[in-house]
């Protein structure tokens, strides 16, 4: 057999359960997509039947809207307001518990987390997400252990996009639409006439292990081309596109350019972009109590660079004004980010487009300041200009 073959097979759509149920059995909580809250969200998945199957959501900026397909494709939609940082980055997280008692309180440390997560139908610029994730919260000088403890015993299925949504822009960042790497498995949803089955690419060991014990058989060369159709036709479905050629800089050379001005005028400072950004990480802290004094917990809880208190010091906010708010949030995304972990901090996954209420598109905003910066002939880089303007 050809090497290129040996790691491809064919799964039949009847056959999809036995997925499931081998990942169940290898002791795996299975999640992944599901209906729920007028969405496509991720929870909790006990067979393919509880998969969002022939549906599909039409994007725009600040619009969502689920709507039919005419088939039954179980992985037929894009990305919803649920990132996978949902469950390696929890949005609330107790640290410890204290309680008073006869020698004084006695601080208990949160048990670590034991769960083995099997997440189905990541896509590519998700994986590129966790992959920038791993980075903040493992590769640094610090490693942040509850992380780890979940991410270690990760499974991931991935999926290969066969549509994009309007907001997407994932070719822009060289993100996806295919996942090349970063899986267990990755599944090609194919669906002609009556034949509905998966293309199945083993990506690790335990991949292979999963593999073994579901009923698959070797992918013919006709299958492959199949496959790269389909995402050959996503790559050209992209709704949005991000010119990238210096953005780092552009975005640090221009932090008193009047964008700013005319994007605060519409931002609401809500905070929905940083919340269903797949890669931001910001937490705060706060220390609670009960009534009498004799229970005392700290919790760890996403917070957001748009909030008021996230950056306030001794006499104040450092950013009070939205303008500030919103260029440190895109300027940190695409231009320091570099500096900080060497990538971009976006993935393309157009989420901060669909869900932010007035529409504000960061895609917009970059080509807006670049057009403008390019009439005015503005430097390419000042590493020195890095003052904050509030």
């Amino acid at each position: 057999m050809n090497k290129a073959l040996q790691k491809f097979f064919i799964l039949e759509r009847d056959d999809l359960d036995t997925l499931f149920s081998a990942l169940k059995d290898a002791g795996f909580d299975v999640v992944g997509p599901t209906l729920g809250e007028g969405a496509i969200v991720y929870d909790s998945i006990g067979t393919a039947e509880d998969l969002p199957i022939g549906w599909t959501e039409e994007q725009e900026g600040g619009a969502y809207r689920l709507k039919r397909r005419d088939d039954r494709a179980c992985f037929g939609f894009t990305v919803g307001p649920h990132s996978w940082k949902k469950y390696l980055h929890p949005p609330s997280r107790r640290l410890w518990s204290a309680a008073n008692g006869e020698d004084g309180f006695e601080v208990m440390p949160e048990a670590p987390e034991t769960s083995r997560y099997a997440f189905i139908g990541v896509r590519s610029c998700e994986i590129h997400a966790i992959r920038i994730q791993d980075r903040v919260f493992l590769q640094d000088r610090y490693v942040n252990e509850d992380y780890r403890a979940r991410r270690e015993g990760c499974f991931i299925v991935a999926v290969q996009c066969a549509q994009a949504a309007n907001t997407c822009f994932c070719v822009s960042m060289n993100t996806g639409p295919r996942a090349d790497e970063g899986f267990d498995l990755a599944l090609t949803e194919m669906i002609e006439g009556d034949a509905h089955r998966f293309l199945v690419e083993m990506g690790s060991d335990v991949g292979e292990e999963i593999l073994g014990k579901i009923p698959v058989k070797p992918a013919s060369p006709e299958d492959l081309r199949a496959g790269e159709r389909i995402v050959a036709a996503t790559e050209k479905q992209m709704g949005r596109t991000l010119d990238t050629q210096g953005v780092r800089e552009l975005l640090a050379n221009n932090q008193d350019h009047s964008r700013w001005d005319q994007v605060a005028s519409r931002c609401l400072s809500c905070a929905n972009c940083t919340m269903v950004c797949p890669t931001c990480f910001c937490t705060t802290v706060e220390d609670v109590t009960d009534i009498t004094g004799d229970h005392a917990e700290r919790w760890q809880r996403w917070d957001s660079c748009f909030t008021m208190d996230f950056s306030y010091l001794h006499g104040g906010s450092v950013r009070a004004s939205t303008r500030s708010r919103y260029r440190q949030w895109l300027t940190h995304k695409l231009s320091s980010w570099v500096d900080q972990f060497e990538s971009s901090g976006c993935v393309g996954c157009g989420r901060c487009i669909t869900w932010c209420p007035v529409a504000i598109d960061l895609t917009e905003e970059v080509s807006a300041i670049r057009s403008s910066a390019e009439q005015t002939g503005s430097p390419p880089e000042d590493k020195g200009h890095d003052h904050e303007k509030s």
